[in-house]
């Protein structure tokens, strides 16, 4: 506070004289006073302005104090004056000065945060964020939650600076996997069963599937047509794909919600699957596209030219693969949105993909392929339940929940609530984050329930905490009004506290919204 002061102050004289502010400060400053008095005391030293030639020495030094005295006294804050010969002390309004430094901070607020200067050179424009984009047919696998969470923390901390955020959610939901699936519903499948438990149904099928085309071709054979009839759009194929996919996002949609991320666009391979034959064309036609012994489209990547280094963008059969439908999507994403930036998170194993992507996008002449990017993760190691393994991302989450529960439930600082269960979801939730974003994104790191769900520690249990005892700190001041007598000094820490446990609060919730947290208000 007295910091605020001595700089107001300064700034003052400086612009009284058209001198520098920082001469005025090294000879203003704030010093001990009788335990007696209720304000701060301050001394501003005539004499030191003189040696450092701020004040011209020919001058009458009483004149020269009582001039700056002038100066001071049109201060609101100044309540008592003392002018010395060479030494001027005074006294400020405790209240006004409360007052004055509130203001101040009110006004300077603007210069901090995502208004700093800091980014004033920073360009916003349209970022597009492609991430969790798990694989339909099946449910959400818990190795898909880092790229959610992740993804997630990026496209707020783009919107928070003044982006026009894009989130897209690419499904996987074209491929040979779904000629592999739909051929193993064609011969396992059952209607009722999918309609009663759709996504296991459809895991279990899979899980057959594969397992019966290990040893037999003719189910080989199968997949590979029915992948055909989905690319020739013959309606049956075609039928049954949709019925998976709907399946699949209505649930997926009830996760997200859990997870309190939303999606401004729900695509997907399939959606892509005519415009990449249009990418493999316009391949051929700039001379791109070379064509290898056994059949395959690729295109040379090599800096020599000598295939050492090329990607598959066909098979001999022509049918697509994921890099083609991958150039295919980026091209339409550039027309629909002209984004200044795309950003694709997904875990690490992916690299060379995205390298190679970057690269064909730029030989076939699109520039802005240099704003594109590929932030990669680790793998989360050791992830488990009371009940085993995990698979499923909703086994990880009524697993936070439960555990934070009855710890919830085991404290004697748990406050009574009307929905417990909410709040130890969310609670639980921020411990999953808050534990994931510890370390470097492209880290590898091993799951620990216990570690992850301490109070204590930079944990997101922790910092729950934090933000729910600053949400109910008027009742620790509503006791200390009830208890303490020097009503004035009461008066004044609720003032300054409250507003300065509000602005902390702010800023913490905030903060916990851009990575994705919700924040609770008790606990």
């Amino acid at each position: 506070m007295a910091c605020y002061f001595r700089r107001s102050i300064a700034s003052k004289l400086s612009r009284a004289l058209g001198r520098s502010e920082d001469a005025f400060i090294s000879a203003l400053c704030a010093i001990p006073v009788s335990k007696k008095q209720q304000s701060p005391d301050f001394r501003l030293s005539v004499n030191t302005l003189l040696r450092n030639g701020i004040l011209p020495t020919n001058g009458n030094l009483q004149a020269q104090t009582e001039a700056l005295a002038s100066q001071l006294k049109q201060d609101s804050v100044v309540e008592e004056i003392f002018a010395g010969r060479g030494v001027i002390h005074f006294r400020v309004s405790r209240n006004l000065l409360v007052q004055k430094v509130l203001e101040q901070l009110c006004q300077e607020r603007h210069k901090f945060g995502v208004k700093s200067e800091l980014f004033d050179g920073l360009k916003k424009g349209t970022t597009v964020v492609e991430f969790s984009s798990p694989n339909i047919a099946k449910k959400f696998h818990a190795g898909h939650l880092r790229s959610t969470i992740i993804g997630n923390f990026i496209a707020n901390l783009k919107e928070s600076l003044g982006n026009n955020v894009i989130r897209v959610n690419y499904l996987g939901d074209w491929g040979m996997q779904f000629g592999l699936l739909g051929a193993g519903f064609q011969l396992f499948g059952c209607q009722e069963k999918l309609k009663n438990n759709p996504l296991q149904h459809l895991f279990d099928v899979y899980v057959q599937v594969n397992k019966e085309a290990e040893n037999n071709e003719v189910i080989g054979q199968a997949a590979r047509e029915f992948f055909r009839q989905l690319e020739q759009q013959e309606h049956q194929a075609v039928l049954l794909w949709k019925q998976f996919r709907e399946i699949t996002v209505e649930e997926y949609q009830q996760v997200y919600k859990r997870l309190g991320v939303h999606f401004d666009i729900y695509s997907g391979e399939s959606f892509h699957q005519q415009q990449a034959q249009e990418v493999v064309q316009q391949l051929q036609r700039q001379g791109l596209l070379k064509t290898t012994e056994k059949g395959t489209g690729v295109v040379d990547l090599s800096s020599a030219g000598d295939m050492s280094s090329y990607s598959t963008v066909l098979r001999s059969d022509g049918t697509s693969l994921y890099i083609t439908r991958d150039l295919a999507a980026a091209i339409d994403r550039k027309e629909r949105y002209n984004f200044d930036e795309m950003i694709y998170v997904t875990d690490k194993s992916q690299g060379i993909h995205f390298q190679q992507l970057f690269q064909i996008l730029l030989a076939m002449g699109h520039s802005w392929a240099e704003r594109c990017q590929h932030v990669p993760f680790g793998l989360v190691q050791g992830m488990k339940t009371r009940l085993g393994e995990v698979v499923f991302l909703e086994d990880v989450l009524d697993e936070a929940r439960g555990r934070m529960l009855r710890n919830m439930s085991q404290s004697k600082t748990t406050k009574e609530m009307v929905y417990p269960e909410d709040t130890a979801e969310k609670v639980g939730i921020s411990a999953l984050i808050v534990q994931d974003f510890k370390g470097p994104l492209g880290s590898d790191y091993k799951f620990d329930w216990d570690r992850i769900l301490q109070a204590q520690g930079d944990t997101g249990v922790f910092l729950q905490y934090t933000h729910a005892r600053l949400c109910s700190y008027d009742e620790v001041l509503y006791q200390s009004v009830q208890d303490l007598q020097p009503k004035h000094l009461v008066n004044f820490l609720m003032t300054l506290r409250l507003r300065l446990f509000s602005g902390v609060c702010t800023v913490l919730a905030n903060g916990m919204k851009i990575l994705g947290i919700t924040p609770v208000k008790k606990m």
